[in-house]
C-alpha cells in the first residue's frame, strides 16, 4: 500500500473536480512521456488520458514498461521527459493532496501486527481517514482483524492492503496485481467492491496478469509494448484488433500437419478428440472441415482477450494485428 495524506473531499469521496483553473479535469493525463535508463527507454512516448470514474486495465508483456509508468504516475519515479498530471497536478501535489493511493503487489507490511493494528497505525498518517472499521469491512476482512499479519495468506495479504489504501478516500486507486494470491470468490468480491466505488466516482487503474479480470471488469484497457501504447478500447474493440477467428469441431485422428497447411491457418491445437484452429479465413476452414473431413459439431468464435494480447504484444505483433485505429 502506498498513499498520503489529504484535505478535499466531494460527496464523502477525497477528490478535486476542478483541480488547477477552471473547469472539469481527467483524472489522469499523461503527455509524451518518457523513461530511460542509460540506453534502455523502458517508457517512450505514452500519451493517455482516463476520465474520472473510469475502470482501466493497464495491460502488456513482462518488460513493456507497465512499473515504470505507474512509478511516474505515483511521484515515485521522475520522467525523462513528457508530463503526468493527476486530477490536473503534479503527482507529488496530488499524493499530498490525498487524491491517490495505490495497492501494489508486495511489501509494506509488518508481520508481528494484527491486521487491526496494521489499519489503526496507517490511519494515524492522514489528516481525514474514513473509519477503520468501514475498510475493514469493505476489504472483506473485518473477521480476522485480530490475526498476525505473519499468518495471514496472500490474499488475505492483498485484501489487507486494499483496506489501507481505502482509509484516505482516495479519487485515484492504482492497482498492481490487486489478487494474486486470492481464490475465485474472493477475486469476485473484490471486483464487486472495485466496482462499487466507481459508482461513487472512484477512478481505477489496474495491472493484472489475470486477463479474465481485465475483460470482466474493464471499462477500458490499454495495452503497451516496448514502452509504447498499441492498442485503446473496450474489451470488444480490442479483440477486434485481433485477426481471425478460432474454428472448433471433434474430429477423431486429424492431422495437424494438413490443416496448418490450409490457406489462412495460423494455428492448430489438438484436446483429445477436438481441434481448435486459429485461421484468418474462418470460411474456407470451416468449408473444408465439412466437405472434406467426418467433423462434427463445428464452432466458430472470436478470438478472446488473450489471443488479442499476443497478437498485439507478442514478438510479431506487428503481422498479427489490425491497425490501431480500428479501436479508440
Amino acid at each position: 500500500m502506498w498513499s498520503a495524506s489529504g484535505s478535499a473531499r466531494v460527496n464523502g469521496m477525497n477528490t478535486t473536480p476542478s483541480g488547477p483553473g477552471t473547469g472539469r479535469v481527467n483524472a489522469l493525463e499523461l503527455h509524451g512521456l518518457h523513461k530511460h535508463f542509460g540506453r534502455v527507454h523502458a517508457v517512450n512516448g505514452i500519451d493517455l488520458t482516463v476520465a474520472p470514474g473510469e475502470i482501466v486495465a493497464f495491460l502488456g508483456p513482462n518488460g513493456a514498461g507497465k512499473t515504470t509508468t505507474i512509478d511516474m504516475m505515483l511521484g515515485l519515479s521522475t520522467p525523462s521527459s513528457g508530463e503526468v498530471r493527476v486530477f490536473g497536478f503534479k503527482p507529488v501535489d496530488a499524493v499530498s493532496r490525498g487524491l491517490v493511493a495505490a495497492v501494489m503487489q508486495t511489501g509494506g507490511l509488518l508481520r508481528d501486527l494484527t491486521v487491526g493494528e496494521t489499519v489503526q497505525l496507517t490511519s494515524t498518517l492522514f489528516v481525514n481517514t474514513r473509519p477503520v472499521t468501514e475498510v475493514l469491512q469493505r476489504a472483506g476482512i473485518a473477521d480476522i482483524a485480530d490475526r498476525r499479519v505473519g499468518k495471514c495468506s496472500g490474499g488475505q495479504q492483498q485484501r489487507l492492503r486494499f483496506a489501507m489504501a481505502l482509509l484516505s478516500d482516495p479519487a485515484l486507486l492504482v492497482l498492481d496485481e490487486p489478487t494474486t494470491g486470492m481464490d475465485v470468490e474472493g477475486r469476485r468480491d473484490f471486483w464487486s467492491a472495485i466496482r462499487q466505488d466507481t459508482e461513487r466516482g472512484r477512478t481505477v487503474m489496474f495491472a493484472t496478469h489475470y486477463l479474465e479480470e481485465a475483460d470482466a471488469y474493464a471499462d477500458r484497457i490499454v495495452l503497451i509494448r516496448e514502452g509504447q501504447v498499441v492498442a485503446d478500447g473496450t474489451a470488444a474493440e480490442i479483440k477486434e484488433l485481433s485477426a481471425g477467428r478460432v474454428v472448433r469441431a471433434t474430429l477423431p485422428g486429424a492431422d495437424p500437419s494438413r490443416l496448418l497447411a490450409l490457406p489462412g491457418v495460423d494455428g492448430v491445437e489438438i484436446r483429445g478428440d477436438t481441434v481448435l484452429i486459429r485461421a484468418a479465413e474462418s470460411d474456407s476452414v470451416a468449408r473444408y472441415l465439412l466437405t472434406q473431413t467426418e467433423a462434427r459439431d463445428l464452432e466458430i468464435t472470436a478470438r478472446n482477450l488473450e489471443d488479442a494480447f499476443i497478437a498485439l504484444t507478442g514478438r510479431d505483433a506487428n503481422e498479427n494485428a489490425k491497425p490501431m485505429e480500428s479501436a479508440r
